[in-house]
């Protein structure tokens, strides 16, 4: 297990981690460390426990309201999918009809009953 240090709000802290994903962890402290520091600099001094809290708090409402989209974004991209399997189908008709249309103007303008 491997262990580094991140730093929150001008704190460093020892943290362990899986071997390989020292990197992830040090962009994710880093998310967090700015959220903390916002927060510090807009409501001002609190104890190290609550400042953690509220920024791991307004960070689990991002959370919650990008999942919301991201559902929103997949339930339309499935009627999208459906509008264009339905239009596709559609098209491979439209183009099935014209096709025998031809054919059969092109029966009628050499006067056979042979298929082309």
């Amino acid at each position: 297990m491997a262990q580094i240090t991140i730093d929150i709000n001008g704190k460093p802290y020892v943290i362990g981690c899986e071997d390989g994903q020292e990197a992830h962890l040090t962009e994710i402290a880093g998310v967090f460390d700015q959220q903390v520091r916002q927060i510090a600099g807009e409501v001002g001094t609190l104890t190290e426990a609550r400042l953690f809290l509220m920024a791991a708090l307004m960070m689990a409402d991002d959370l919650t309201d990008t999942r919301n989209r991201l559902v929103k974004a997949q339930g339309e991209a499935a009627r999208y999918a459906t509008d264009i399997n339905r239009i596709e189908q559609n098209s491979a008709k439209a183009l099935d009809n014209a096709a025998r249309k031809i054919e059969a103007l092109v029966h009628r303008a050499v006067g056979s009953t042979e298929p082309v």
